[in-house]
């Protein structure tokens, strides 16, 4: 009987054991699973959606993105809301319309007494993560600060307007580590300030930007010794690079030589290029080789970049996002570059992964914009509670992770003129949608009510609007309601 008894008490400790055991292994796996992920920001300068080679619309190569779309979320209809850099990457850093961030123009000597830019105050992304333990790190292009006297003796700074500008620690929002510049455009001798370089310690470097970038980014993930990052802590990481940016002949020889020996020809066939003798005709014959090049090199190191982030294993708990901040017509449409209502100047690349967690598919519904960027991804992150209560944007995280769910119906796009006045009641606002696009435009004594039938019509050569036709009166409210909301002044008669 005392055996008996024995057996039984050593059965109860043995299953008590192996339950404790189980217990103890699944909430050790409900604790990794709940790791706090990185995040890799790709942020690209003047890059259309239109020049990618996944989307098959133009003759531009780019392999390494190709293959890492077809393991990602594509969205194809994501658009710079205000396609210009200063203002979309304000919207990115505060989840704001440029009106209530204050950044309603590019950041330079001409538009510093009006107060634009971003505001040491407000409350980014970075610094939320910063709260909650990441060692974050910036490499590559800011342009958020302006310029003051005495300017920076650099080259863009010696003519009318000055643009490039030193940020200092208080206003890197987060950033611990920081291997940055205003902005700038010698891209084959960059220049930047470190992490503890004052603003008159910047430094050159004899190589183009943004293969150093990678280097940089590659030694960010690396962290040898731990001396670049905290090693046991989160890290978030913005590689923001500058080509396809003008200047567009500082790209590497052999990019270019990639594209040189094809036919001007079969680079020209889009029904919106102007004609040759035009200005917007004769510059996209000149720049579209050494665009597509640029496109090609950045390429390249977006692919080692991201084989950086596989060789060190962090891939598999990184969230990775690739984007630009504006396009780029190129002479399309007779415009030289970006702040224009075209699909060229607006729509922009836009890849997201997360490997277990965001379902790989292209999205070719889903109506993006950038202010909606930051409360998705602290959404993603599992920090949705601190996501402050005065940003515009909305999360989408849900939508992100498996296409289900309530999505917009239409995105509000804006520009605007500074010049030695400020009048916000100037450039252009108007409404996207998945078919159309409504938009107001004033500049120069000109005003045009422009409506484009965006199936129909998709290189916009045939201006369809009327007063009296229903996507105007559909439309209109929309925009109207937008311009209140925000705060706009601009104008809708």
């Amino acid at each position: 009987m005392k055996n008996r008894k024995q057996f039984i008490y050593f059965k109860i400790f043995v299953l008590v054991f192996v339950t404790s055991i189980n217990f103890s292994c699944t909430t050790q796996k409900k604790i990794a699973d709940k790791k706090q992920p990185n995040l890799l920001i790709i942020l690209v300068d003047q890059w259309r959606a239109q020049a990618t080679g996944y989307e098959g619309k133009e003759p531009v190569m780019t392999p390494h993105l190709d293959k890492y779309a077809k393991e990602s979320l594509v969205m194809e209809q994501m658009v710079s809301n205000y396609p210009v850099c200063s203002p979309a990457r304000a919207m990115l850093m505060t989840g704001q319309w440029p009106v209530k961030n204050k950044v309603y123009s590019n950041v330079n000597s001409s538009s510093a007494p009006f107060g634009i830019e971003l505001d040491k105050n407000a409350v980014t992304w970075s610094d939320i993560l910063k709260q909650n333990g990441y060692s974050n790190g910036y490499i590559g292009k800011w342009h958020l600060d302006s310029p003051y006297e005495p300017f920076i003796p650099t080259s863009n700074n010696i003519g009318p307007v000055a643009w490039n500008e030193w940020t200092s620690p208080d206003k890197r929002h987060g950033f611990d580590y920081w291997y940055s510049y205003g902005t700038y455009d010698v891209h084959n001798r960059p220049m930047y300030w470190d992490t503890d370089a004052k603003r008159d310690d910047f430094h050159y470097v004899d190589q183009w930007g943004p293969i150093h970038e990678a280097d940089k980014a590659i030694a960010f993930m690396k962290n040898e010794s731990g001396k670049v990052r905290k090693a046991d802590a989160p890290f978030s990481l913005v590689v923001s690079m500058n080509p396809p940016h003008s200047e567009y002949e500082t790209v590497p020889e052999n990019y270019y030589n990639m594209y040189k020996d094809i036919p001007l020809e079969d680079l020209i066939k889009d029904e919106n290029i102007p004609a040759a003798g035009t200005k917007g005709g004769d510059q996209y014959r000149h720049d579209i080789k050494y665009y597509y090049a640029n496109i090609t090199g950045v390429d390249e190191q977006i692919g080692r970049i991201l084989q950086g982030l596989k060789d060190q294993k962090l891939d598999e708990n990184t969230i990775v996002l690739i984007m630009a901040d504006h396009g780029n017509c190129l002479g399309k449409h007779s415009e030289v570059s970006k702040n224009n209502i075209y699909e060229e100047s607006l729509r922009i690349p836009f890849i997201v992964n997360w490997k277990g967690h965001i379902q790989p598919r292209t999205d070719n519904k889903f109506l993006g914009s950038i202010p909606d960027i930051y409360p998705t991804l602290l959404d993603l992150m599992g920090i949705k509670n601190q996501i402050p209560k005065d940003i515009d944007g909305k999360s989408y995280a849900n939508y992100y992770r498996n296409g289900k769910g309530k999505t917009p119906t239409e995105q509000f796009i804006m520009g605007a003129i500074i010049s030695d006045n400020v009048d916000i009641n100037t450039g252009f606002r108007g409404v996207r949608t998945e078919d159309y696009k409504l938009a107001y435009v004033k500049k120069k004594g000109k005003n045009e009510l422009v409506l484009f039938d965006l199936k129909a019509d998709p290189f916009e050569m045939n201006n369809i609007y009327s007063i009296d036709h229903p996507m105007v009166k559909k439309l209109t409210p929309v925009l109207k309601n937008y311009l209140r909301e925000t705060g706009d002044g601009f104008k809708v008669e």
